[in-house]
């Protein structure tokens, strides 16, 4: 029997990419997210042309522009002292019909909401689920009286999900002995439309434009022992930013002096789950595969398993279905995550040969092979999921 019904856990990027994947091939979707209302915390993210190629799709780039997305130019490594240019990647090199934007996270999930509403997809606010459980027809508790089912069910909470436990037994984060900091600015800088990455002994800042340009988002990366706590939401002193990047110079150090509110969070390292789905039950983005944010790649990937989730199901019996949409990813997946984890500690190099030797040839390669730099690059941007046959 294939699947006509779903229910979608999680309100987020990856839930509502699966909600309106889902509904676009006719499916009856019912979404369900824990907060009163949709919305996100005040952050920007990136959408390489993999996850544009999800997005355009599902019929919703256009609606990316109309939302103040930057198309990007290009990823400019530079030193921290005066912000020294030591490499450019051409994200225009090649790829005239593979955009790449920067993109609010607030307004992505805007694109996505009005995707699944205009697919008919059933939304519940308020509705706190306690527990999902596999089985011949998959359920889940919404209190000790409440049961739902439905013929799918996709648990897309985040890496906090239940349901991973569910699936795989209990499994423990580790800190990564990094925190981050995250803040939005007004761009008073003249920030070009590229994401730069200012690079410091043991830390690291990216920056890039959103919102037509009129913002910057930061993100600030740090090497520490202090562990700090996962999420994104915990206020934290602007001041314990600026004391932690003081040596910091050029444009970067003018951006991090402007930053009025800002976050902090610890980045834990979580291992891939072995397990995305049983009986009726998968798991989409970071309840499967939490990721650090290095490579930029959290929210593209859970574009991506949106997709394959919903062209895996078409036509398909659950149990085969599901087998298709992790067999598809995980791999992927699992190159991207260990691709990520390598970039910190290229990003922090301390002041030495090996720090000199580094920079020096990658400012070699952007003069002499630029190709070479963009092509490095071109099996995780040039990778479209909706092309791919199952």
């Amino acid at each position: 029997m294939t699947i006509s019904n779903a229910i979608v856990v999680g309100g987020g990027i990856g839930g509502l990419a699966t909600a309106a994947a889902l509904s676009r091939r006719g499916m009856a979707v019912t979404l369900m997210e824990q907060a009163p209302r949709i919305a996100e915390v005040g952050a920007g993210l990136q959408i390489s042309p993999n996850g544009v190629a999800v997005l355009r799709a599902l019929g919703l780039e256009a609606k990316l522009k109309e939302r103040g997305a930057v198309r990007g130019q290009a990823v400019v490594l530079q030193d921290y002292k005066a912000g020294r240019r030591v490499a450019r990647i051409d994200l225009l090199r090649g790829r005239k019909d593979h955009p790449y934007y920067f993109m609010h996270r607030a307004d992505l999930v805007e694109v996505l909401l009005g995707a699944a509403k205009r697919g008919n997809v059933s939304i519940e606010l308020g509705s706190a689920v306690d527990r999902i459980m596999p089985g011949h027809s998959p359920q889940l508790s919404m209190g000790s009286d409440t049961l739902r089912r439905a013929e799918l069910i996709v648990d897309a909470s985040g890496l906090h999900s239940k349901t991973r436990d569910v699936l795989n037994g209990p499994g423990a984060a580790t800190f990564s002995g990094q925190v981050a900091w995250r803040a939005v600015v007004p761009n008073r800088f003249d920030h070009p439309a590229e994401a730069h990455v200012t690079m410091g002994p043991g830390r690291h800042l990216v920056s890039y434009p959103v919102r037509g340009g009129q913002m910057v988002n930061l993100v600030a990366v740090q090497e520490r022992r202090d562990w700090a706590p996962e999420g994104w939401s915990l206020a934290d002193d602007p001041a314990n930013l600026r004391s932690a990047f003081a040596d910091f110079g050029g444009r970067a150090a003018e951006m991090i002096a402007a930053v009025d509110h800002c976050t902090l969070w610890g980045l834990h390292l979580h291992p891939v789950a072995d397990v995305w789905h049983r009986d009726g039950v998968a798991l989409v983005g970071d309840a499967a595969h939490p990721t650090l944010p290095f490579l930029a790649q959290g929210a593209n990937m859970a574009l991506e398993d949106a997709w394959v989730l919903a062209d895996c199901v078409l036509g398909q019996p659950a149990a085969k279905a599901l087998e298709c949409y992790q067999s598809a990813r995980e791999m992927r997946v699992r190159r991207v995550i260990k691709t990520a984890a390598g970039n910190a500690a290229r990003y922090h190099l301390h002041p030495g040969l090996v720090r000199t030797g580094a920079h020096m040839g990658l400012r070699l390669a952007s003069l002499v092979a630029p190709w070479a730099m963009t092509g490095a690059f071109n099996w995780l941007y040039h990778h479209d999921v909706t092309a791919a046959p199952r």
